[in-house]
């Protein structure tokens, strides 16, 4: 049985994410979104705000499973017996910063490896800061993120 790791901050959880997550789960037989605790980042939404709009996001998917963590990465990889991590390349910006990730946790557990996604065309712009940008500024996020998502950024920022 083949697992992959995506790990992210996922605030908030979109589209792109889930283009991502689908296509993970035809590739492999468990999809374990892990959803970094990440204070130093100062998310909008807690960890089990984001497990939750996660979960109600990826409802839709029966091989995906999501786990808050905020420990090492690669420690969180051996600890799901994961395959590999996967991670999302939405611009060629985005490469260079991908690779050397992938490099330290390789350099970290040498039998770890690194997939790389690219998401549908339609998504490839969207990240959860600009989403989070523009709904602070009451503009509309519907079509970058699920419904429950619109109605948690549309509740943060009232």
């Amino acid at each position: 049985m083949k697992t992959i790791v995506y790990p992210g901050t996922f605030d908030p959880i979109t589209n792109g994410h889930i283009d991502l997550i689908e296509r993970a789960s035809r590739l492999f037989d468990k999809v374990i979104v892990g959803i970094a605790a990440n204070k130093r980042k100062g998310p909008l939404f807690d960890v089990d705000e984001r497990i939750q709009l996660a979960s109600d996001s990826l409802s839709h998917i029966p091989n995906v499973e999501i786990l808050g963590f905020d420990y090492l990465l690669v420690n969180f990889v051996k600890d799901c017996n994961a395959d590999a991590i996967m991670r999302g390349l939405r611009a060629v910006s985005d490469f260079e910063y991908e690779f050397q990730l992938a490099n330290m946790n390789r350099a970290l557990s040498p039998n770890l490896e690194s997939v790389f996604l690219t998401p549908a065309e339609r998504f490839s712009y969207i990240s959860s800061s600009l989403v989070r940008e523009i709904s602070s500024l009451d503009g509309d996020v519907s079509k970058f993120v699920p419904a429950n998502v619109v109605e948690a950024l549309s509740k943060k920022f009232k």
